[in-house]
């Protein structure tokens, strides 16, 4: 049997939850390149961060800050430490009115592994789209699929030119679902059988 795989995202539709808004650092800057959490590479970050909640709500043990940077209460980091080790790095970030540890999780790993025949769709830049460094990367996909021949020893990545997408291997899923995570949303990526 093979390892399935999911992308994990925040569950926008969950009522009454919160909405986290920029990391800044611990003067309360919007930092400028918080990109740096969610494009599958190491992060040399180290001073403090913070996060200030844009639209107060209950808290959830997965959530995303502004422009998708991934956000986890203590617990679910401990899983992705245990399960994956290799993979991320753990940010401690303050996030205002909350007295739990909460931290951004980066993923550090990039996998050329988007199946383009067995997804939906998958549209690339081209040349008359006027954007010469994006040339070959991807526009849009849709019903990803991976190829998980291409994976490697990657447990917790994000697809090579669709970073967007964090992709976690079943037993991450299964243990989250095990503690009760809170904002937690998968879509099954798996090679089609």
């Amino acid at each position: 049997m093979s390892l399935r795989y999911f992308e994990l995202a925040d569950d926008v539709y969950i009522e009454g939850r919160w909405e986290l808004g920029h990391p800044q650092d611990v003067q309360g800057r919007d930092l400028e390149d918080s990109w740096q959490f969610r494009m599958g590479q190491p992060s040399s970050w180290r001073g403090g961060l913070r996060i200030p909640v844009e639209i107060p709500g209950n808290p959830l043990d997965y959530s995303h800050a502004a422009f998708g940077t991934p956000v986890v209460t203590s617990r679910v980091a401990a899983i992705f430490e245990r399960l994956a080790p290799n993979d991320i790095q753990l940010f401690p970030v303050d996030i205002e009115g909350q007295s739990d540890d909460f931290f951004i999780l980066n993923a550090i790993r990039r996998v050329n592994c988007i199946d383009d025949e067995a997804s939906e769709e998958a549209r690339y830049w081209t040349p008359r789209d006027g954007l010469t460094d994006k040339v070959g990367t991807y526009l849009s996909v849709w019903g990803m699929r991976i190829d998980a021949r291409s994976l490697g020893s990657a447990r917790v990545f994000r697809p090579l030119h669709w970073e967007v997408a964090l992709v976690i291997p079943e037993d991450i899923k299964l243990a989250l679902e095990s503690i009760g995570a809170t904002g937690v949303w998968f879509k099954d990526v798996s090679p089609l059988r």
